[in-house]
């Protein structure tokens, strides 16, 4: 219950932001570096709901991820009724876990923006490709995912782009845009099991002043 009750402040504090200057305290920083460690894909969920709070909580979140320019390129599709996921993930083989799961957010990103040239920002902003939407969208699905465990949900990150056979049913059965990819699709729920992280940390990785 501590952890849990930890996770939470840690997430209130990520959803608000703090508008002090002091430095976080100890305790902070290991509530939050617990939540990033603890971090696991779950793919096998109870059948409690998702209460609209804690859902809008997870997308508040997300949209606190940085993008390039701040364009802030991205959409959230929430879906709940699973009567229609049959012709939205049509031949996607995670659909047994979409079905299982409480909700699932498709999040997805607008390939274009109104933005001036990069090497003129006076320039009148018009409507340009924005290349930088594939970063922006992994800082936000890694921020929803975070937001879900520290609310005790389990969360798995599934992709849609670019696979044309799992992005076009997801596309037509929700009638996205066409400047706007579906780029992954999220199920989540409340953990069915004894879920536990990947201990992933390789010194070995690292390279100091040079490679």
């Amino acid at each position: 219950m501590e952890k849990t009750a930890l996770l939470l402040a840690a997430a209130a504090l990520l959803a608000v932001g703090c508008q002090c200057k002091q430095e976080p305290t100890a305790t902070t920083a290991e509530t939050v570096m617990a939540n990033i460690l603890q971090r696991k894909s779950v793919r096998s969920y109870t059948a409690d709901t998702i209460p609209s709070q804690v859902m809008e909580n997870l997308l508040r979140a997300a949209m606190a991820a940085p993008s390039g320019r701040n364009l802030q390129p991205w959409s959230f599709i929430v879906l709940t009724d699973k009567s229609r996921y049959d012709s939205i993930f049509a031949g996607n083989f995670n659909l047994p876990m979409f079905k299982a799961s409480a909700a699932i957010v498709v999040v997805c990103a607008d390939t274009m923006a109104m933005m001036s040239p990069r090497d003129n920002r006076d320039a009148a902003p018009s409507l340009q490709p924005n290349y930088l939407w594939r970063d922006d969208m992994g800082a936000v699905t890694e921020n929803l995912l975070l937001a879900a465990e520290a609310h005790g949900l389990g969360a798995c990150w599934t992709a849609c782009y670019p696979y044309p056979d799992r992005m076009e049913p997801v596309r037509n059965s929700l009638e996205i845009p066409a400047t706007v990819v579906p780029y992954c699709v999220v199920p989540i729920g409340y953990p069915a099991g004894d879920n536990q992280p990947k201990d992933k940390w390789d010194p070995n990785r690292i390279h100091y002043n040079r490679w």
